[in-house]
């Protein structure tokens, strides 16, 4: 299938939506040339801010409602740095342990890249003394993460689950590391997102999948919604930002320690709400 970048589509969009699209594309060249720049400073592993077996950390002033670690899981052929200003974000607003976790390069599978996820929220868990965390995963590292929580028990460990620009449907785009079996793992219907639609009752963690109307890596952009019976799923579309904007831009920001916060009264079932970037 030929894909056509963003900047050949204009001509056969309403002026509108071109406009929109020119500003989305300019913003996601900005962003890849920082994100670049940052990219060596996320290769390393995060290193821990307390060694494992030592002591819990002090408790959560009175009357502040506990809050478990949040882990952050990047995409395909990232790393850590990606998160930089979410990271900032989420701490400025009162999340106190708040870790990056890069997934191996060398991985050829989400089943184990999500074994091994599972590993290092239990490693976390120890550590921290918080029988929970909350997650945000961005593209194929939301992946990752659904498959933990829905398919290796990880519901027990995950509270909520946000996803930016996640492909829970597969996506039909094909760059040019197509032929990597990772991505071939993103494409609709692999054994992977197969094993992801069947029933998974009584899963408790929450998911948030917030989507942007101009992701040009998520075709169709619908594909970044979560759509499954059994799951307590809310998706929140954005608009006007594309595919890389979604971990770094101020309004995702908001949305994601919002579903973080949120009270989790929900019962399984989707539901939709919008915000504006």
């Amino acid at each position: 299938m030929k894909v056509l970048l963003p900047w050949k589509l204009l001509p056969f969009l309403p002026s509108g939506l071109s406009a929109s699209l020119v500003r989305a594309t300019a913003l996601e060249l900005a962003i890849l040339a920082g994100h670049l720049a940052l990219y060596p400073t996320g290769i390393a592993p995060e290193r821990r801010p307390r060694p494992a077996g030592s002591p819990p950390p002090p408790s959560l002033p009175s009357g502040a409602p506990p809050q478990p670690p949040t882990v952050l899981l990047h995409g395909f052929a990232d790393n850590r740095s990606v998160f930089v200003l979410l990271r900032r974000s989420l701490l400025r607003h009162g999340r106190r342990q708040v870790e990056s976790l890069n997934h191996s390069l060398l991985t050829c599978d989400i089943r184990v890249a999500a074994e091994l996820l599972g590993r290092h929220v239990e490693e976390i868990c120890d550590r921290t003394g918080h029988p929970e965390v909350d997650m945000v995963g961005h593209s194929l590292g939301g992946l990752i993460a659904r498959y933990y929580v829905q398919r290796l028990g990880g519901d027990r460990r995950v509270r909520t689950l946000v996803t930016l620009g996640t492909p829970h449907s597969g996506t039909t785009v094909a760059p040019l590391a197509g032929a990597h079996p990772l991505v071939r793992q993103m494409r609709p219907g692999s054994s992977v997102l197969r094993e992801l639609g069947e029933p998974a009752p009584g899963c408790r963690t929450r998911f948030v999948a917030i989507w942007s109307d101009l992701d040009q890596w998520m075709v169709p952009v619908e594909t970044a919604r979560v759509e499954h019976p059994d799951l307590i799923a809310r998706n929140v579309r954005v608009t006007g930002i594309g595919h890389l904007a979604l971990p770094v831009h101020p309004a995702v920001a908001t949305g994601v320690r919002e579903a973080l916060d949120r009270d989790g009264t929900a019962t399984a079932g989707t539901s939709d709400s919008a915000a504006v970037a």
